[in-house]
């Protein structure tokens, strides 16, 4: 999709604050209202924005723990492959999950609440995942940085 300057607009705008209203979007892009509103409809149609979301302070909702999980299994074929990843889409404490190229097979980011937490997700839930033979964490310290805007 080829985007111009004004759709940019739109997407840096709302990527900051989708909970902006049409007028105050089209005030900030230099457009009218219906102008915006029709841009805007079709960057949706086009699957661009793929869904509004709240985004959640972590600590707030009592998952202070972040820690990413780097996942070896016992077999690459796609069987096994959909099986883990059926799996995973199960757990609402893994909040990301990527197919790798290298050492190990998948990198999962999971949220907890505490070390008891995290070592509950570790015995009872990712190690028994379908095909796992390997599990290593990387407990974070601080977020530096952490964003879902994409540089438009």
């Amino acid at each position: 999709m080829k985007l111009d300057a004004v759709d940019r607009a739109i997407l840096t705008a709302l990527q900051e604050n989708a909970r902006l209203t049409n007028a105050e979007l089209a005030d900030r892009v230099h457009l009218s209202a219906s102008a915006c509103l029709r841009r805007t409809k079709l960057l949706e149609e086009s699957g661009l924005i793929a869904r509004t979301v709240a985004l959640l302070d972590p600590r707030l909702a009592g998952l202070p723990g972040t820690a990413y999980v780097s996942v070896t299994l016992d077999s690459q074929g796609r069987a096994a492959l959909d099986r883990f990843e059926a799996a995973v889409r199960a757990v609402p404490e893994i909040t990301e999950c990527y197919l790798l190229a290298g050492q190990h097979d998948y990198l999962l980011r999971v949220v907890y609440r505490d070390s008891a937490d995290l070592e509950r997700l570790h015995t009872e839930i990712l190690t028994p995942l379908p095909g796992v033979v390997r599990v290593q964490s990387t407990l974070t310290l601080r977020t530096v940085k952490r964003t879902t805007r994409l540089p438009i």
